[in-house]
């Protein structure tokens, strides 16, 4: 029985979809078939966890990116996606330059999606609101290695009339440093549910950051689940 629950919670934190651990307590919960569980594979090597219930962290040998979603999960159908990000290099790798072009999303239908520029940014409507809304949902990241002892922040945008006008298309990223930013993208269509992908470029390759947007069905046995999913799982670690 308990090798079934690590199973399911295992399942869980790689395909980001709502299970419902089987068996005990959890019995009078819905259930999923864990045949019909599909867990992200990502087209490039890294490791991946999930660190809350809308935080996701992906790593490999270059670098670290750590992602907040909670403002997307809650934009199905909206226009623009609002992420929030942490990223570092791992230790031991020189300090590198990230150009905006190298953020990008890849979308359920399979489109790739690039960043926005600051022109499209300051030309949309609604993302005051959308702002406002992140300023009071917003996710820890800080999920780094022990050495990273300092933190910055970049701005690939600018809100005129806000006292923070200035703009930058690049971020400087080190082993010993925290970099955090918003990263926003336009999406056409609207935001669909599924299985999305952050994409980051590092100089000598990429990390790919799994985040499932839920729907309300989804996301209502999710939070009821989140505590007891969490628990199995850090056990199953430990083994």
């Amino acid at each position: 029985m308990r090798r079934t629950i690590h199973r399911a919670a295992f399942l869980l934190l790689l395909s980001f979809t709502v299970l419902t651990l089987a068996g005990g307590a959890a019995a009078q919960k819905p259930t999923m078939d864990l045949s019909t569980v599909k867990a992200p594979v990502p087209a490039v090597p890294e490791r991946m966890t999930l660190q809350g219930e809308f935080v996701r962290t992906a790593y490999n040998n270059e670098g670290l990116v750590n992602l907040g979603y909670r403002v997307a999960n809650g934009s199905v159908g909206e226009d623009w996606m609002y992420l929030q990000v942490g990223l570092c290099l791992q230790d031991g790798v020189k300090y590198q330059t990230i150009k905006r072009e190298a953020f990008s999303l890849m979308t359920p239908d399979g489109k790739t999606i690039p960043l926005a520029t600051q022109k499209e940014y300051a030309e949309a409507l609604g993302l005051a609101a959308l702002n406002a809304r992140a300023k009071v949902q917003k996710d820890n990241l800080s999920y780094f290695p022990p050495g990273v002892t300092k933190a910055n922040s970049f701005q690939f945008f600018a809100d005129l009339g806000k006292g923070n006008p200035l703009s930058f298309d690049q971020v400087d990223v080190a082993d010993n440093r925290a970099s955090f930013g918003r990263l926003f993208f336009k999406i056409p269509g609207g935001i669909q549910t599924g299985q999305h992908w952050l994409v980051v470029k590092f100089a000598s390759s990429e990390v790919h950051v799994p985040f499932r947007i839920l729907t309300k069905e989804e996301e209502k046995a999710f939070r009821k689940s989140w505590e007891d999913i969490k628990k199995e799982f850090d056990a199953a670690q430990d083994q």
